[in-house]
């Protein structure tokens, strides 16, 4: 076990707020960690399978925060769920301290990717949905969660295009949209997954309920978005 990693404790997600509050270094990008704050919750308390015991586990599922930046929900998460030592929140983005602004892989207990570069996320978790089919593993699940600006991004487009195509069936992306993509989709953005082969399903982001049935909607043959939407970036 790492110095960060505990699993004497977890906490609730009425306890989140203030697990967020013990971060105060400087941020500019709070309501990007606002925004995915519930869609997070539901996922890390009742679809991942994933522990600080089998962060290493070949049979884990995946979870890839390709909106890296603003990552304070994610990092409360991580200690409310024991892959921190909660305590390790107070130093957040300091500069001896492992919780920098955009999450670090080599540095964060169950960080599967260093993030924060815009559009690199998904393309990432197609090539981690590939590879864990050419190895025989057809249990675990890859989510990837992307913000709807990043969806202007050529890269994502190619992915969604690539994983339509090859039926990734283990393959989720969670979009988080607060209306803050530049360019918008004709038809919204769950018609431009759909029109690539996907199940997909647009949920109130908030709605911790809504979102567990949309996260475990079955979808044979096929991958899977979820267009989260949540309040509107100010």
């Amino acid at each position: 076990m790492t110095q960060t990693q505990t699993e004497t404790q977890t906490y609730g997600y009425t306890e989140l707020p203030a697990l967020m509050a013990r971060m105060t270094g400087a941020e500019k990008h709070g309501p990007a960690a606002t925004s995915t704050l519930d869609a997070l919750w539901v996922l890390y308390d009742r679809v991942l399978r994933v522990s600080p015991g089998t962060a290493d586990s070949p049979d884990r599922d995946r979870f890839l925060l390709s909106k890296g930046h603003g990552p304070m929900a994610y990092y409360a998460i991580l200690a409310a769920k024991g892959f921190l030592d909660p305590a390790t929140l107070v130093g957040f983005g300091s500069y001896d301290s492992p919780l920098g602004h955009h999450p670090d892989r080599t540095l964060v207990p169950g960080v599967e990717i260093g993030s924060g570069s815009l559009g690199h996320g998904l393309p990432l978790a197609v090539g981690s949905a590939l590879g864990l089919r050419a190895q025989g593993l057809t249990d675990p699940a890859v989510w990837v969660l992307v913000g709807d600006a990043e969806l202007d991004e050529g890269s994502n487009h190619e992915a969604i295009a690539f994983a339509g195509s090859y039926g990734l069936e283990r393959l989720h992306t969670l979009v988080i949209d607060n209306s803050s993509s530049t360019y918008g989709l004709p038809g919204g953005i769950a018609a431009r997954f759909k029109a690539a082969g996907w199940s997909t399903v647009t949920v109130d982001g908030r709605d911790h309920d809504a979102l567990h049935a949309a996260y475990t909607r079955p979808h044979p043959g096929r991958p899977h978005a979820v267009v989260a939407r949540v309040e509107p970036k100010n």
